[in-house]
């Protein structure tokens, strides 16, 4: 009985090793068969998408760029967690990083990349234009200049999206109302940033007209920063910055070093007007986003191509200014543009 028990347990334990083989192999093949099928079925094709969200450098107009992009997909009916998976990366400012930001995306194949800021945007395009990967860029302040697209706004490959060209004659304007007697603006700009050196030449081309001289102060990293603000601002009556990514991105150095001078630093747009800058006409880059999430929620959907759809302008720029940055300068901010204004911060936030 003992010998029959041993030989019956013998011959369930083969049976069961070649079973459980039997049945493993299956799984393999199984596996393997529907990584091949998911390898050969697009996100789109299947409802569902994939995209790289691939940002210049951390600071808050591009951080709001990005969070009004995944809110206009969202309202298009494309959200995170349902229907989209967001790969999201940040180059801190450095154009390698960008470029390896790129090419990862294009070795994933993603189904649409959307770049942040104009270095960005160009990296995307060049890694992408062999890959039949749409690009939708944003915050980009001179798309034709950058060769994303031509004369006529018409893309030159498969890249579209929105401009965040400055309102430059309106913030001259605003800051001749401000500072009546002002005669000098200094300027800090990247050199290898061509929305930085696009935006200097109009400033140059249209101070006059208002009464002011532009003194301009080029850079090549944010390590220059310090000296360069320094040498500016013992030559000028007040600062405007633009949307320079780096320069941004040390933009607490600036005005540290302009308040103990009591030199007014005037912005390009909300955020920075929020941290210490006296004033702006500028943008809202959330809603700049949410205009460009819409425009690739129609890419993704297949309701239009990349290729075919002109960049996207937003023409008028909005008054926002400081009180508390106004009150530590002794400047009044004046009543015709208060009345005006969208925002008027009574406190400078913490950046």
């Amino acid at each position: 009985m003992k010998k029959f028990n041993r030989v019956t347990a013998l011959l369930l334990t083969t049976a069961l090793t070649v079973s459980m083989a039997a049945g493993c192999s299956s799984n393999e093949a199984g596996t393997e068969n529907s990584q091949k099928t998911a390898e050969s079925t697009t996100s789109s094709d299947t409802g569902s998408y994939t995209i790289g969200i691939g940002q210049f450098a951390q600071h808050g107009s591009l951080d709001n760029c990005r969070e009004g992009f995944i809110e206009g997909l969202k309202e298009a009916g494309i959200e995170e967690g349902k229907n989209l998976t967001i790969i999201s990366d940040n180059a801190n400012a450095d154009t390698g990083t960008a470029a390896q930001i790129a090419d990862n995306y294009v070795s994933k194949k993603v189904d649409l990349i959307c770049a942040i800021a104009t270095p960005m945007a160009q990296s995307a395009f060049g890694a992408a234009k062999d890959a039949n990967i749409p690009v939708v860029y944003t915050a980009i302040t001179d798309p034709i200049a950058a060769e994303l697209a031509g004369d006529d706004k018409t893309p030159t490959g498969n890249a579209t999206g929105t401009s965040d060209k400055l309102p430059i004659q309106q913030q001259l304007e605003m800051i001749r109302t401000m500072l009546p007697e002002a005669k000098t603006i200094g300027i800090m700009y990247t050199t290898s940033e061509i929305n930085s050196v696009v935006a200097v030449e109009e400033y140059k081309s249209l101070a006059s007209e208002y009464g002011f001289e532009i003194v301009e102060s080029a850079i090549a990293t944010a390590a220059d920063i310090p000296l360069a603000a320094d040498d500016l601002i013992g030559k000028v009556d007040c600062i405007n910055n633009l949307t320079d990514n780096t320069v941004v991105s040390a933009l607490p150095v600036i005005l540290s070093k302009a308040n103990e001078k009591n030199i007014p630093v005037f912005g390009s747009e909300i955020e920075q007007v929020k941290i210490g800058c006296l004033a702006t006409v500028g943008l809202d880059y959330f809603e700049l986003g949410k205009q460009t999430g819409a425009m690739a929620a129609k890419i993704l959907k297949g309701e239009a191509k990349a290729s075919e759809m002109p960049f996207e302008v937003i023409e008028e720029g909005s008054f926002y200014a400081n009180k508390a940055v106004a009150e530590a300068l002794n400047i009044e901010i004046p009543q015709e543009l208060s009345d005006k204004a969208v925002e008027i911060f009574e406190t400078i936030e913490e950046n």
